[in-house]
């Protein structure tokens, strides 16, 4: 059986790591080199780095702090922010990432996800997907979860994987760093409309959020989360020992 990734997730701003909630409010964290070193020490099995105002300011990603967390780490990493060309996939691949995370520059145009699939292979694509519910509807955000695209969230990831995309990381909006749960409806939806590797991001409050979404959701394959890891709240450690008593198969 294929063991669940737990993946912290570093969310910079001006070369730092923040949090907020519901995509607002950001307060100070660390240093993303620092922490990054304690997360590839810990267990985690991969790290998600994200320049979280990138596409929002029109410019490129940190690439010299990318470098630096790159060099650190010994797990895989996922990196995103301002990513809009085949050219951005090329240069952050070149400063250690492993896998892209492409969004806002996906919505402007998604015939990217297709080339950087075709030039670098499609488990190195990740489309990671901004969504809000909006009366009722799943709707995909863009620009740091700013705007409304008005396009319809699960017939988008469903386009964004036809188009060559490897891996989908699911934002919810609605529970982000609310600490409540992850949003199981959202998740559920996007894992029975995709065949790819499906991450679940956005809610984790405690060990038993964790536990609840992979017994429920046994299709998503990875959990996200941030400031639950950043301040300690749960330890990577602890919480694998929790999930393998529960039965559900991770990498001690």
């Amino acid at each position: 059986m294929i063991t669940k990734r737990i993946i912290p997730c570093l969310d910079v701003k001006d070369g730092r790591v923040v949090k907020g909630v519901n995509f607002l409010g950001l307060n100070d964290v660390s240093s993303p080199v620092r922490l990054a070193e304690y997360y590839s020490e810990s267990g985690a099995d991969e790290l998600v780095f994200y320049d979280i105002t990138a596409s929002a300011e029109g410019r490129a990603l940190f690439t010299d702090i990318l470098s630096e967390v790159a060099k650190k780490i010994f797990i895989p990493l996922t990196v995103g922010g301002g990513i809009n060309s085949v050219d951005d996939f090329d240069r952050v691949l070149k400063c250690g990432a492993d896998k892209v995370s492409v969004n806002s520059g996906a919505i402007k145009n998604p015939n990217i996800i297709y080339e950087a699939a075709k030039l670098y292979g499609n488990q190195c694509v990740v489309i990671s997907a901004d969504v809000k519910r909006v009366d009722g509807v799943f709707r995909v955000f863009s620009t740091g979860g700013r705007t409304n695209t008005g396009m319809e969230a699960i017939e988008w990831i469903k386009h964004c994987v036809d188009m060559g995309a490897g891996e989908v990381v699911v934002n919810s909006i609605d529970t982000d760093g609310v600490k409540q749960g992850f949003d199981l409806e959202m998740l559920d939806a996007v894992t029975n409309a995709v065949n790819v590797p499906v991450i679940a991001s956005g809610g984790a409050g405690c060990i038993e959020d964790f536990k609840k979404l992979f017994t429920a959701l046994p299709k998503v394959d990875a959990g996200l989360a941030a400031s639950i890891f950043h301040f300690g709240e749960v330890k990577i450690p602890e919480l694998k020992s929790e999930l393998k008593k529960a039965d559900i198969p991770v990498r001690i």
